[in-house]
C-alpha cells in the first residue's frame, strides 16, 4: 500500500466520518513547517490532522519533528495517524492520537479514537480533554492558502457570490 493511497482514503474519510466540511490533502503552505499529508476543517475551529504512514521507519522519524515534541506548536485540535493495517500498534502512539487502519481492500476502520469515552462525532463536535491546544495561526495558514490560490485563479468571486 501506497502512502498515496493512504492520503486518498484519509482525505475521503476525514470528510465522510471526523465533521469536516472542507479538507485537504498534502497542501504545502508558509506556517510552522508542518507539511500534513491531510487536514480537514469543521465549523467553530475544529480541525483534524492525519497523518498517513507507510511504513514503520517513517512513524518512527515523525517523533523527532519539532512539532511533534511540542503538541501545541503542531496542527489540528484531533490528530490521527492513518497506516496500513497492523503496521502500528495502539501502545505505540502518542498521547491523544487516534489511529485509523486500512486493510488491503482499502477499507478504513478508525480503530482508536482520540477519546473512547465518547462518539466519535460527539468528540469532534464537542470537543474533549483528549483535543489538543493547536496552533491556529498555521491552521488559519493552510486556509488561507487555500482561499488565495482560488482568489489567483479568479474562482473566488464565483464562490462568493
Amino acid at each position: 500500500m501506497t502512502h498515496k493511497q493512504l492520503v486518498e482514503k484519509a482525505y475521503k474519510w476525514v470528510l465522510q466520518n471526523a465533521s469536516c466540511g472542507v479538507a485537504f490533502k498534502e497542501m504545502y503552505c508558509a506556517g510552522n513547517g508542518e507539511y500534513c499529508d491531510v487536514i480537514g476543517f469543521g465549523s467553530g475551529g475544529h480541525t483534524v490532522v492525519i497523518e498517513c504512514k507507510a511504513s514503520r521507519s517513517d512513524f518512527l522519524a515523525d517523533k523527532k519533528k519539532l512539532f511533534r515534541q511540542f503538541p501545541e506548536m503542531g496542527k489540528g485540535r484531533y490528530r490521527i495517524y492513518c497506516a496500513p493495517k497492523g503496521l502500528l500498534k495502539l501502545e505505540e502512539l502518542p498521547e491523544k492520537w487516534g489511529l485509523l487502519e486500512v486493510d488491503d481492500r482499502m477499507r478504513a476502520k478508525l480503530l482508536w479514537r482520540p477519546d473512547p469515552k465518547y462518539p466519535l462525532e460527539y468528540t469532534m463536535i464537542h470537543g474533549s480533554y483528549h483535543a489538543f491546544e493547536s496552533d491556529r495561526r498555521a491552521e488559519m495558514s493552510v486556509m488561507y492558502s487555500a482561499l488565495r490560490r482560488l482568489n489567483e485563479k479568479g474562482l473566488l468571486s464565483e464562490i462568493i457570490k
